[in-house]
């Protein structure tokens, strides 16, 4: 613990899977966390009660980031409480996975309201950070494996890469950094309810596409995010790190 004290962070869809594990992380590091979360309040305060169970410091702040409203509310409170912002970490998502002929106008405008839209405004918000911060924006290892009945989604999250792209040049000369992390097939609600669709078969052709030939876990892809929201990390920016296992290769 140590590398990040003094330095606070935003983690958004903190209070399970992989931004659990990432505000974990932040925090044993040393950084003050804020754990948003949408509705699940009781697994959000759960995340800060184990962080200070830890010695660290956090707060959950509740923000729906598909209203920009909220959005501005969470980055209000957020300096208000901790008065400062050095890391913002977006992993807030939805994921809808459906065959395209399948897909409502509902399904659309949830997945691209809060994937999309709310990643931008959030960005929006953090790019007021303090020079020399960092930013990393969680997608998926799927805008480059196009897997059938990811249409949605894969697009919704090639669009926060973009937009990655972009402001990583827009802020560099205030030395802040802007990446991407890509997942692959991870071990967390979002997937189980993907998986719980599927084939057993498929499972294990999931498996067999990994070269690790396992799932990883939200600690691991936590680890990933650890390194450019770090001192040793200042020189990385505008990147798409795949943390897969070993599927993809950039």
């Amino acid at each position: 613990m140590g590398a990040l004290i003094g330095k606070v962070a935003i983690v958004t869809g903190a209070s399970r899977g992989i931004g659990r594990a990432t505000a974990e992380r932040l925090a044993k590091d040393g950084a003050s966390v804020v754990v948003n979360y949408a509705t699940s309040a009781e697994e959000a305060h759960g995340v800060v009660e184990a962080i200070e169970a830890q010695g660290g410091r956090a707060l959950a702040i509740q923000a729906d980031l598909a209203k920009l409203e909220d959005i501005r509310l969470l980055f209000r409170e957020a300096a208000q409480r901790l008065d400062r912002l050095d890391i913002f970490v977006a992993n807030a998502g939805y994921s809808c996975f459906k065959p395209m002929e399948e897909t409502t106008e509902e399904d659309f405008d949830r997945t691209y309201s809060l994937n999309a839209k709310g990643t931008y405004f959030c960005l929006q918000e953090a790019v007021r950070m303090v020079d020399g911060g960092r930013i990393v924006c969680v997608s998926t290892i799927g805008t480059v494996l196009n897997l059938p009945g990811g249409s949605c989604y894969f697009g919704s999250k090639g669009a926060v890469e973009q937009f990655c792209r972009v402001i990583a040049k827009e802020v560099a000369q205030r030395n802040i950094t802007v990446n991407v992390v890509s997942p692959g097939f991870t071990e967390t609600k979002m997937m189980s309810d993907i998986f719980e669709t599927m084939d057993p078969n498929v499972l294990r052709e999931l498996i067999e596409m990994t070269p690790l030939r396992r799932f990883g876990q939200p600690e691991e892809i936590a680890e990933v995010i650890a390194f450019p929201v770090s001192e040793q990390g200042r020189w990385v920016t505008r990147q798409n790190i795949a943390a897969d296992g070993g599927i993809i290769s950039r």
